[in-house]
């Protein structure tokens, strides 16, 4: 495996040859934008030689982009148990914050039920009231009860101050209500912001475990095609074919797209002596 500095010692080396070659495409360019001053067929190898700089520009932009993801991948597994507890900790912290935002909106919606609630029923009593005053008035009038006029009459105007006061009492509850139901609406934006960093966090962290397993599945495919080639050395040595490990083929993993095939096998089979392989 490379290391890290191998990566980057090449990576230095490519990105000067590129940016040579961009240097030099800068007086060729002026060459070929001024056709007059240029020599009689001099046109052709200056677009030429624009032509070849610019293909191995190209060539070498791609080849720094696949260093550079390979220094970012060694150094994310050299790091991989802080990023790993940064990613813990971090999605942690934002369950936490969730679990305070929702503990908030449990209760303002609860208290949000509770005010909506006793307004409807402070209403509710104050309008009956005024109804049933309004009722024992209208009997006590036709009865021709005076006594129960009187009362009744005193018990509608006492319903009637007692309605007035809930209507303005009702328009103080909600305005809290109409406060509340903000206030929800702004947690609901806090909640959706959390589990937003939650996901992203979550997303870097899958990222990251998907990475070190990569390179765990490849420490572990080369292990076993250490013991595979001592096998196929020994099945050589007592002149049986493999037939069984001809059919490997084992993905590797990564950045690269490759696999490793019984090619790889029979290669190492021919590292290892008899003493090597009983020491297996």
């Amino acid at each position: 495996m490379n290391t890290i500095q191998d990566l980057k010692d090449r990576r230095a080396k490519l990105t000067f040859e590129m940016e040579s070659l961009q240097l030099e495409l800068g007086p060729l360019e002026a060459e070929l934008e001024n056709p007059e001053g240029m020599a009689r067929g001099r046109e052709s190898t200056v677009r030429s030689e624009i032509s070849t700089r610019n293909i191995r520009i190209n060539s070498l932009e791609r080849q720094i982009e696949a260093l550079d993801r390979g220094v970012n991948r060694q150094e994310t597994l050299a790091d991989r148990e802080n990023i790993a507890a940064g990613y813990i900790s971090a999605m942690a912290n934002r369950k936490a914050d969730e679990m305070e935002l929702n503990e908030k909106r449990n209760s303002i919606e609860t208290r949000l039920q509770q005010v909506r609630q006793s307004d409807q029923e402070d209403m509710a009593k104050a309008r009956q009231a005024e109804t049933d005053a309004a009722t024992a008035y209208a009997q006590a009038v036709a009865w021709g009860d005076v006594e129960g006029e009187k009362a009744a009459n005193a018990e509608a105007q006492k319903a009637a101050k007692n309605l007035t006061a809930a209507v303005e009492h009702h328009r103080r509850q909600q305005l809290l209500v109409t406060a509340l139901e903000q206030e929800l609406v702004t947690i609901d934006l806090h909640i959706k912001e959390a589990q937003t960093e939650r996901a992203k966090i979550e997303n870097k962290a899958a990222h990251l475990a998907n990475t070190v397993l990569e390179e765990q599945w490849n420490e572990a495919a080369k292990a076993l095609l250490e013991t595979g080639g001592k096998l196929w050395a020994a099945r050589r040595l007592i002149n049986r074919d493999p037939v069984a490990l001809m059919k490997l083929e084992i993905p590797e993993q990564g950045e690269n797209f490759g696999s490793w095939t019984s090619r790889e096998l029979a290669d190492r089979s021919h590292q290892h002596s008899l003493l090597d392989l009983l020491a297996a």
